[in-house]
Order: structure tokens, then C-alpha cells, then sequence
């Protein structure tokens, strides 16, 4: 795909999801009301309307969108359009399973689920600009906008650190080890 046929894509869709956000809120408004949630489900933490949502939602998706055309299509790049959307798929059916699993009234499994995220950044890049948008999309039905981008952000941190720096000092540990171990194996016998 050549860059300016991804950027003309990238316009749609920051309007199709400008356009799909402001719907929602306007159905919300004129059925129950537009949601408030509390942050970690407290109440006596503070409340983030899904207002602030038809502001966030459209320009997160023009900025991310925007990173992963710089990043794919810079020159000498390895940064594959291919990666991006498994990376974003995987994102949004995580996001939706998280979703899916707090509607249910299973938040003690989504949070495990949340949990198994930290083994999962050990192996892969969770902390890609295409990861965050997934993640954020797939969560902006039921909680809104800003959490997700919060919490994806956060994740999105810790991600980058167990996957940037902590693994590869735990694969220079356990190589240096192996090394050692196959060194006293071969010891010569005096």
C-alpha cells in the first residue's frame, strides 16, 4: 500500500469514528443520559463523562493513525502494515473481551485477564501506537473513551518497559547461564 492511499484511509477513518462517536453520545443523551465512570469503578473516585469522548476519540485516532503511517512508511523501515494489523486486531479483541467480561459482571476475571496482559507484553510489543488505538476502541462502547486511553497509556508504559528492557536483561541472564552450564559440561576430566 503506498503512504498516500494509508493516509486518504486514515482521513475515513478518523471521520467514520467521529462521526460513530458523536452518534453514540447523541443516542445515549436522548435514551438514559450520556455515562459518567468513575475511576477503578470507585465512587468515591472522580467521574469522566463520555462527553469528553467526542473530543478524545477522533483526534487519539488521527494521532495514532498518524504514527503508524511515519513509522510504516519511513525509509529503511521494518515496520509492517501486515504487523500493524495484527497488532491492532489483537488489541481490539482484547479490548472487547475486557468489555465483554465487566458487562457480564465478571470483573474479577477480566482484571486476571488484565493480569495475563504483563506475560503477554514479555513476548510482544503491547505498547504500539496500533495496540493503543485497538484497545481504546474496543473498550469506548461500554466505558467510554478516556479510561480506556488511560489505561491503555498505562499499560501501553509498563509494556514497554517489561518488553524494551526487562526482557532482554532476562535473556542476557538466562544466555550467560546457559553458556556456563554447557561450558561445565565440556570441562575437561584432569
Amino acid at each position: 500500500m503506498k503512504e498516500k492511499r494509508f493516509s486518504r484511509y486514515s482521513r475515513y477513518c478518523v471521520v467514520i469514528l467521529t462521526v460513530a462517536i458523536w452518534a453514540l453520545l447523541a443516542w445515549s443523551h436522548f435514551h438514559r443520559g450520556v455515562p459518567s465512570h468513575h475511576f477503578l469503578a470507585q465512587k468515591e473516585m472522580p467521574a469522566i463523562s463520555n462527553w469528553w469522548g467526542g473530543v478524545l476519540l477522533p483526534l487519539l485516532t488521527w494521532l495514532l493513525l498518524h504514527r503508524v503511517q511515519k513509522k510504516a512508511f519511513h525509509r529503511g523501515s521494518s515496520y509492517s502494515l501486515l504487523r500493524v494489523g495484527y497488532g491492532f486486531a489483537g488489541a481490539l479483541l482484547f479490548g472487547i473481551s475486557i468489555s465483554v467480561l465487566f458487562t457480564l459482571g465478571m470483573p474479577d476475571l477480566a482484571g486476571n485477564l488484565m493480569i495475563a496482559l504483563f506475560v503477554f507484553a514479555f513476548f510482544f510489543p503491547i505498547y504500539r501506537s496500533e495496540c493503543l488505538l485497538g484497545f481504546v476502541l474496543g473498550m469506548t462502547f461500554t466505558f467510554g473513551a478516556v479510561l480506556p486511553t488511560l489505561i491503555g497509556a498505562l499499560l501501553g508504559l509498563v509494556g514497554l518497559v517489561l518488553h524494551a528492557y526487562i526482557r532482554p536483561t532476562v535473556l542476557y541472564v538466562v544466555s550467560k547461564l546457559a553458556f556456563l552450564l554447557r561450558l561445565r559440561k565440556y570441562k575437561p576430566k584432569p
